[in-house]
């Protein structure tokens, strides 16, 4: 498909699987404008390599690859890597950005909620990040996502999820920089709609293309709360790369969840 497919009404298409009629081969083909590999590398400087290394990971699964950015820094960095989409067009242009940059993807076509099916063995991290998360529309998808994730890492692994800060968003507190994730000249992402249920949002190309996605706005504590509910232990939330503060209104928030388990103190200790 080259057209994307919202139907007659765009506000009411709320549903997780619709992401396949979004990511269309012409929009895929104009996903690294967007990103601009070298400017977001920049961005994000050593932040999730060094969150991967500070817990000892080696064995990466990348659950949102997309056009296989972060998957390519991986393998740069030394990481053991397998990528996974549940877009077919984003894993094609991932494996041919990888031969571009010198590396070989292992690529999986996985839906997150059956992902312990079509990916094998345990991992040290899974990352989902690119705001990927925000794709599920119902809570029983995001558990169940969730649940395959952890089902996945080894006993002391660790999730890093990221998503957009929708808490400014829904309070109209959202000042549409775009200093770290989208970075492309020219180009604006931007909210064209937002209600409780979802987040539609415009990018619009310096051609005049014009494309859509249609997202459920998290809230941070939403998201957190899910990760606890799993069993993930501790739970660490940064801003824009940086230790959240209440004072900030980050872009994005990254959540490192660790599945280790961790002993309660006994009452009496001291």
């Amino acid at each position: 498909m080259s057209a994307q497919a919202f139907g007659e009404n765009p506000l009411k298409v709320r549903a997780t699987d619709h992401y396949h009629e979004e990511y269309v081969h012409s929009f895929v083909q104009k996903w690294d404008q967007l990103i601009d590999w070298d400017a977001r590398a920049n961005s994000e400087g050593g932040f999730f390599i060094e969150a991967l290394r500070r817990h000892g990971a080696t064995k990466v699964l990348d659950v949102a690859t997309g056009t296989g950015f972060h998957s390519v820094r991986l393998l740069r960095a030394g990481f053991e890597v397998t990528s996974v989409d549940g877009s077919a067009e984003m894993l094609a242009k991932a494996f041919e950005n990888g031969r571009r940059n010198g590396q070989i993807l292992k690529i999986v076509h996985a839906d997150w909620r059956w992902l312990n099916r079509d990916v094998h063995g345990k991992f040290d991290a899974v990352i989902c990040l690119g705001n990927s998360f925000t794709h599920l529309f119902s809570e029983r998808d995001r558990r169940k996502a969730l649940a395959e994730f952890y089902a996945a890492l080894r006993h002391d692994g660790i999730l890093i999820l990221d998503q957009r800060n929708y808490d400014a968003i829904l309070s109209e507190d959202y000042q549409n920089r775009h200093t770290y994730y989208y970075c492309g000249e020219n180009v604006r992402a931007e909210p064209e709609h937002v209600d409780p249920g979802l987040a539609r949002f415009r990018y619009e190309f310096p051609d005049g293309s014009v494309f859509h996605l249609n997202m459920f706005p998290l809230r941070k504590d939403y998201v957190r709360g899910l990760m606890q509910d799993v069993g993930f232990q501790n739970i660490e939330t940064y801003g824009d790369f940086q230790e959240t503060h209440r004072s900030d209104v980050p872009d994005f928030f990254i959540h490192v969840a660790s599945k280790r388990y961790e002993h309660p103190a006994s009452e009496d200790s001291e």
